[in-house]
């Protein structure tokens, strides 16, 4: 099974009302929720995680700031928000000095990402190759691929190959927006994936409502949720 990560975002950042929508889908059956590192100040991500964790979920903080020194900062600010996992960068030495000996699993992005919202370039052999360098490294646990974002490579023979290489996690961030999708990243072997803004833009079933389109993900027979035991 996969696991699904309900970004609390649209267009790259976390959308003005995610305490309230967090609100709507906390007992909805996820496991995972997640916000970027921009759109909201550090204390509304901050009360976002507690809540989170308060309701018995994991967070997750996906860095997409473009400059190395406000990525930097963002992975700083994650140690204090308290989040459990920081996905994405492209900084991993010098992330991966500020998570070291932090209770944080780290996925940095694999191959190059250019602007916002983020998007992924190179050849997917070399992508590849990236995240077997990253997850070979102490310190990081898997690795955040924007598969869908490739503009030219096949997403699910990219993820494939990502997960061939990777000694950890592969997670599919980024316009996901169906089960189609869905069931095709799991049969390449990915860990998990995010949604957040098709389901800001009402695009799956059960929409309009948020929480509907959240449990519609989850009632996907390959998606673990609260009451199936993950992969």
């Amino acid at each position: 099974m996969i696991e699904f990560i309900f970004m609390l975002t649209h267009n790259d950042a976390t959308v003005p009302n995610a305490l309230d929508v967090l609100s709507e889908v906390q007992d909805a059956g996820l496991r995972y929720i997640g916000f970027k590192d921009v759109g909201q100040p550090p204390e509304v991500l901050t009360e976002i995680a507690a809540r989170s964790h308060d309701a018995g979920l994991e967070v997750m903080l996906e860095v997409v700031s473009t400059s190395a020194e406000d990525e930097l900062r963002s992975v700083r600010a994650a140690l204090d928000i308290g989040v459990d996992w920081v996905l994405g960068g492209t900084n991993p030495d010098e992330a991966g000095a500020v998570l070291a000996g932090a209770d944080v699993r780290y996925c940095p992005f694999p191959g190059t990402i250019v602007g916002h919202p983020s998007v992924l370039e190179g050849a997917p052999e070399a992508i590849a190759a990236h995240a077997a360098e990253l997850t070979s490294r102490a310190g990081v646990h898997g690795v955040d691929l924007l598969a869908y974002r490739h503009p030219n490579a096949d997403p699910v023979a990219l993820t494939r190959q990502v997960v061939e290489a990777a000694s950890g996690p592969v997670i599919v961030a980024g316009s996901i927006v169906g089960d189609d999708q869905i069931r095709a990243v799991e049969a390449a072997g990915a860990w998990g994936f995010t949604i957040g803004g098709a389901i800001f833009e009402e695009r799956l079933p059960g929409a309009p409502s948020v929480r509907e389109q959240v449990a519609r993900v989850l009632d996907i027979d390959v998606v673990a949720d609260g009451a199936r035991a993950p992969r």
